[in-house]
């Protein structure tokens, strides 16, 4: 049998790229809304970023998310991002 090609995507905090299921996306809709999605398969716009909370201060602080999404992000969309996030007890690298 032939092997499946399992996707890569690239993490906007670490630029590392890594598999499609091993991060988390964030989408802006058709509506303008941004959103995470959990099932990787919501129409729009999509950005990917790794499950450790340096990627995410990372790209927080380098405004990358309204780069990727062409859209200003909420602060409540962080604050939902971060909450799902493991906290970092060892200062690992991405």
């Amino acid at each position: 049998m032939k092997k499946r090609r399992v996707p890569l995507r690239t993490c906007i905090g670490c630029q590392e790229q890594k598999a499609k299921r091993e991060l988390i996306r964030i989408v802006r809709t058709p509506q303008g809304e941004i959103e995470i999605d959990a099932t990787g398969k919501k129409a729009g716009r999509g950005t990917y970023i790794c499950r450790k909370r340096r990627c995410l201060e990372l790209a927080v602080k380098g405004k990358r998310f309204e780069r990727s999404l062409n859209h200003p992000v909420s602060p409540a969309v962080y604050a939902d991002l971060a909450a799902q996030l493991p906290d970092d007890d060892a200062d690992e690298e991405c």
